[in-house]
């Protein structure tokens, strides 16, 4: 059953996978359902607690098996002749728990049925909280450790739960002894698991400075995590250390529990109290105190037996010391149970017995005491190694090591000397031998072939270290031997080499050739490096070779078997030859390659700086000594440098090639000065070589002695032409005007160019650059130049100050500019004055630039306000053309429709008050235009002369504004007209003789019609303005007219000939619309008859000639049939805008037909009735002659 609270859920199926409780899946159910829930109130205390200390809290789950007897009725088949099936076809009862084959029979308590008893296994679960109950300390255990102070929070779904709940706990289970389960994981776990982490993190204590030249880092961030790296790996060597400590103290106190358990000498259950001769005085006592004093003879042999039989558990010097400690906890332990008083009351009465057995028995514990000695002082001499093992088991790097063997190797031979047991080959050799292994262990450890060659410095290193450790095991041991044989007083150390360096030697060899790998892979690297590459000019090939040099190392790093194995020499070899073999052809392919380099070189200097770097770096020997002799190769290629050189300068001296914004004279001098610098970069380091000079080359130094002068000669001339042109020129150019007028653009006023000479600025940076190197110029010219950033910032004033004048002339429309020219005038007269009376010698420039900078700003101003106004004059334009006059009401209901009249009335009222808001904003328009005489002319007038084209102007735009008014209206109220939306309705009603509509069709179209005049005729409330003026035209008399004539739009809005044609367009549409009605109302004439004929007078004649009842019923069928027709024609129809009710027509034709059938009825009632009565005086005439008969 899954959990309410989805963390019980989560911890459920946890605790179920753990105990692998499938067969019994309603266990954890029932523990929570325990004691009335008072277990699932543990586990959600333990869920929301917050824990405000650092201590964890834990939640416990224990399984425990519990057997119990059941009695289970088994069904057993009946044959014919009264006997059971055979057992083995029995079906037997399914179970959650493991059933035990034990059973035994009962009497059948019928025939059908037999009982059994079965033993059954049920499997229970317990729980604690921060506790540990001691009757669970052999149970199996499941345990949850909360890492979180807060509440768990409950997840969403069970998949978040599995994705949230374990980073919130430490998970783990085990099963019997706590403190033996704690033995095995630091001893199979944690230990491991900590000096893998060691070696993983440091390498050994070894972190990489460098990569190989395809894994090049960040130096910066390596060093940051070098420092981190360090910082960790030193708590984690102590950690280590305390973790080996803690496991000695565990393994102390389990082998004081067996002691306590196994070890304990038997005492018999006889009363001892007495004086020893009265209990010499009875026979049985001493007989039982016999046995007991042999069981302990045997006890302490079986012991000592055991104990001699024991070795050390692990290769390692420290199982060494635990051993020995075990033994002398063990023999202690015996020897402490000797020295009880009741041992020693027993001994006393047997010896007065003169039992044998007491001499056997003190022979045994005279050989107990012996071991005990031997292994307390045995265990005390190590316990004084203990820190130099745990440093070779444990060490922070092969240093910690190295200084750990000659002080060790000291000790061991203070042991030597004062130890009384640790002074013989026997016990020595084996205990060095351990030291060797442990050494061997920590360097195959560190030395992973597989991953030694990821960082070679690091590597190299690390393999020099690990040598220098085996290596200096073997010369400390001889180191302390000789000294033991100078001294001549103690023993020599004559053990078994074999043992104690045949495979610390070999391991050392190994990692002398991992050594020579390394030193020749970085030969490598230093020889085919970016300088080779620069001289070759082939870095492709070069690449080839170094995936080659790569490559020598992948058979060492891909061996299938372990390298320090021994047994595995041969191979190793064989690897190595391989390897050696390998760079041989390596180095042949090398010296082919840089022969043919060199027979065409691309740079000499590059070859030549190459040539001396390999003389002082460490590379292969013999491709250094050949490039030794390449030379004359490089002199060969620094002759066709040279002649290059001179070929580049003969084929473009008449027209350099520049850098970006450089100047000729000085570009064409930096260019060729390139040229000899060139030469010199390359022919100087050959003069300091004394095998060059010596020789016949010199005669290349004379070559270019003559280029030089050459050069040095066009040099001079570039310089003396333009030093020339530059004092001609240059006054001429100074006098020039700051501005000058664009006479080809006279659309909008003057426009200006600033005068500026380009070869101002030329002139300037050329006498820069020649400063720069090293020539001497004209005075005027140093002037300008130091004039550059003041040309420099009045050349960019005056550009702004005519590109901002520019742009406000172009943001003039004709009539704003015709209205401004008194202004324009002012700006134009200011500017003229720099392209008169001002060039660029003038001390006024500034002066000028501030005061038409202002003069323009006043114009640009002005503008903007101007701007502005017209802005708001056309917000309210765009009002107007947007604004629409025709508003219909749009029903909320599709049957809650107006009639045609309130339609009407309706778009009249919004009409009304759109045109009122309207007539406010058009309105506030001559102010505006006010308020634009007042920025120009000062005044307010209404009426400026200079711009009655500016009042014309937006007249017109009020004119246009109300045409798109109106004709926005007009359409869209026609595209309502023609639109699938009923919005008014009208009803079909009967004025006999004829069916016509409610309003009639003249009226709707009239009706509707009018709005549309109102719609065109509502712009009379904008009045025009008076000629010239901005100011609205008062009423006038007008001759022939009896009152005063208001002037407004309205005549020309109806001339307009969209305006026209839209109305006729709704015109027309009006009658399609109303014509398509009376059209539909046609189906309704062939009901005429019922009123246009005289019911009265049909029914008499009818009635007259005396028909008979199936006649009448004919009739009435007839009309009944009529009046169901007309119940069942449509209420309603849409047409477009038009919604037409029918329900009054169809509510008097239905009226009449009734009334037909009622006329019809009356008349058939009398003779119906006289016909009833005839018949009732037949039916009685029968009747009395029958009675008569």
């Amino acid at each position: 059953m899954v959990h309410d609270d989805l963390r019980v859920e989560w911890i459920r199926r946890a605790v179920c996978a753990g105990f692998n409780l499938s067969p019994c899946p309603n266990c954890f159910d029932e523990l929570l359902s325990r004691r009335d829930g008072e277990e699932e109130q543990k586990v959600l205390r333990f869920l929301n607690a917050v824990s405000e200390e650092d201590s964890p809290s834990c939640l416990l789950f224990f399984k425990t098996i519990r057997e119990e007897e059941i009695e289970v009725e088994i069904p057993v088949e009946v044959r014919g002749d009264g006997d059971s099936s055979d057992l083995d076809d029995m079906s037997w009862p399914k179970s959650a728990t493991e059933i035990s084959s034990h059973s035994r029979k009962t009497k059948e308590p019928s025939p059908s049925y037999r009982t059994e008893v079965q033993l059954v296994y049920r499997t229970e679960l317990h729980v604690a909280v921060n506790e540990y109950p001691e009757k669970f300390l052999k149970s199996c255990v499941f345990y949850f450790l909360r890492n979180a102070k807060d509440t768990i929070v409950e997840p969403l779904d069970i998949n978040e739960a599995n994705i949230l709940m374990p980073r919130l706990f430490d998970i783990g289970m085990h099963s019997g002894d706590p403190l033996r389960v704690l033995q095995n994981k630091l001893a199979n776990v944690y230990i491991p698991l900590l000096t893998a982490h060691q070696i993983n993190v440091t390498g050994g204590g070894y972190r990489g400075e460098d990569v190989s030249p395809q894994e090049a880092t960040n130096e910066e961030g390596e060093e940051t995590s070098q420092a981190k790296s360090s910082e960790q790996f030193m708590v984690r060597d102590e950690l280590l250390n305390m973790t080996y400590k803690f496991l000695g103290l565990i393994n102390t106190t389990l082998q004081q529990l067996q002691i306590q358990d196994e070890i304990v000498l038997h005492i018999p259950e006889l009363d001892l109290e007495p004086e020893v001769n009265v209990l010499l005085s009875n026979p049985k006592i001493v007989e039982e105190l016999e046995q007991c004093l042999m069981n302990w003879q045997t006890q302490i042999t079986v012991v000592i037996e055991e104990q001699q039989n024991k070795k050390p558990q692990a290769p390692g010097p420290m199982a060494e010391i635990t051993f020995w400690q075990e033994r002398a906890s063990v023999f202690n332990a015996m020897g402490e149970q000797l020295k009880q008083p009741v041992v020693n009351k027993i001994l006393e009465v047997m010896t007065k017995a003169d039992s044998s057995i007491v001499q056997t028995l003190e022979g045994t514990v005279a050989e107990l005491s012996k071991y005990r000695a031997e292994s307390d002082d045995n265990a005390r001499y190590l316990r004084t190694l203990e820190r130099y093992f745990m440093n070779l088991a444990t060490g922070a790097n092969f240093g910690v090591i190295l200084e750990t063997i000659p002080p060790l190797m000291t000790s061991l031979q203070i042991m030597w000397i004062i130890s009384c047991h640790y002074n013989t080959n026997e016990r020595m050799v084996p205990l060095m031998e351990r030291i060797a292994w442990q050494l061997c262990e920590r360097v195959s450890q560190v030395i992973d072939v597989h991953a030694l060659f990821k960082y070679r410095e690091v590597a190299k290193s690390k393999v020099h270290d690990a040598k220098q450790v085996l290596d200096q095991w073997k010369s400390s041991y001889f180191k302390v031997r000789a000294e033991i044989e100078e001294s001549g007083r103690e023993p020599r150390w004559e053990f078994d080499r074999k043992r104690l360096f045949e495979m610390t030697d070999y391991m050392a060899s190994v990692c002398q050739d991992l050594y020579n790998v390394l030193q020749i892979m970085e030969e490598f690297y230093n020889i085919f490096g970016p300088e080779l590459k620069a001289v070759t000019g082939d870095p492709k090939c070069i690449d080839e070779i170094l995936c080659k040099v790569d490559g020598l190392v992948l058979p060492i790093e891909e061996v299938r078997f372990n390298p320090f194995n021994i047994c595995k020499i041969s191979s190793w070899k064989m690897v190595m030859q391989n390897f050696d073999s390998t760079v041989q052809a390596i180095e042949g392919e090398a010296i082919n390659l840089i022969d043919q380099s060199f027979r065409t070189l691309r740079s000499s200097t590059a070859a030549f700086k190459m040539l001396l770097k390999f003389k002082h770096i460490c590379s292969r020997k013999a491709i250094n000594n050949h490039l030794m002799r390449k030379f004359n190769d490089i002199l060969v290629q620094f002759c066709k440098e040279v002649d290059i050189i001179n070929d580049i300068f003969e084929a473009k001296k008449d027209k350099p090639p520049l850098n970006k914004n450089e100047p000729p004279v000085a570009g064409s001098i930096r260019w060729v000065r390139s040229l000899v610098y060139r030469i010199k970069n390359t022919i100087l380091p050959f003069l300091d070589v004394p095998e060059i000079m010596d020789g016949e080359q010199c005669k290349e130094v004379r070559y270019l002695i003559v280029i030089a002068i050459r050069i040095r000669e066009y040099e001079m001339k570039k310089y003396e032409q333009w030093l020339t042109e530059t004092e001609r020129n240059l006054p001429l150019l100074m006098k020039k005007p700051l501005l000058v007028t664009n006479e080809s653009s006279l659309k909008k006023g003057v426009r200006y160019i600033v005068n500026f000479a380009p070869e101002i600025k030329e002139i300037i940076s050329e006498t820069t650059n020649l400063v720069s190197l090293g020539y001497s110029v004209s005075s005027l010219a140093q002037n300008a130049a130091l004039q550059e950033h003041t040309f420099i910032r009045y050349v960019g004033d005056l550009n702004n100050l005519v590109n901002c004048y520019h742009s406000v002339l172009d943001s003039l429309s004709e009539a704003q500019f015709m209205m401004l020219d008194q202004k324009i005038k002012v700006v134009n007269k200011e500017i003229q004055f720099g392209c008169k009376r001002l060039n660029w010698n003038s001390l006024g420039i500034l002066d000028f630039i501030n005061r038409g900078t202002q003069v323009v700003s006043k114009l640009e101003t002005t503008v903007n306000q101007i701007q502005k106004n017209e802005r708001d004059i056309d917000s309210r334009l765009q009002s107007i053309a947007m604004a629409n006059l025709l508003k219909f009401p749009v029903p909320e209901k599709p049957n809650d429709l107006p009639g045609v009249k309130e339609f009407c009335e309706h778009i009249e009222r919004e009409r009304a008050k759109t045109v009122n808001l309207l007539s406010r904003k058009y309105a506030d328009i001559g102010p505006l235009i006010t308020k634009t005489e007042h920025l120009i002319m000062e005044t307010s007038s209404g009426k400026a002369k200079c711009m009655a084209d500016y009042y014309q102007y937006w007249e017109h735009k009020v004119l246009d504004s109300l045409i798109k008014m109106v004709l926005r209206s007009i359409q869209a109220f026609d595209m309502a007209l023609m639109g699938n939306t009923a919005l008014f309705q009208i009803d079909a009603i009967l004025s006999a003789p004829k069916i016509v509509l409610q309003p009639q069709s003249n009226e709707i179209y009239w009706l509707i019609m009018q709005c549309i005049r109102d719609c065109v005729e509502s712009t009379k409330q904008f009045v025009r303005w008076m000629r010239g003026t901005c100011i609205e035209c008062p009423p006038q008399r007008v001759s022939g007219e009896d009152e005063l004539v208001t002037f407004n739009f309205c005549s020309d809005i109806w001339q307009h000939p969209q305006i026209n044609e839209s109305a006729m367009t709704i015109s027309q549409n009006i009658k399609q619309l109303l014509y398509s009605v009376e059209r539909y109302l046609n189906h309704w004439k062939r009901y005429r008859p019922l009123w246009e004929r005289n019911k009265t007078i049909v029914n008499e004649k009818f009635a007259a000639r005396k028909p008979s009842c199936v006649m009448y019923d004919d009739k009435l069928q007839f009309l009944a049939r009529i009046h169901q027709e007309v119940m069942l024609e449509p209420l309603v129809k849409n047409d477009h805008i038009i919604h037409l009710n029918l329900a009054p027509l169809a509510h008097t034709v239905q009226d009449i037909a009734e009334s037909w059938i009622s006329s019809l009825g009356s008349l058939l009632n009398k003779p119906v009735k006289e016909d009833l009565f005839n018949l009732r005086d037949e039916l009685m005439v029968q009747n009395d002659s029958t009675l008569v008969y």
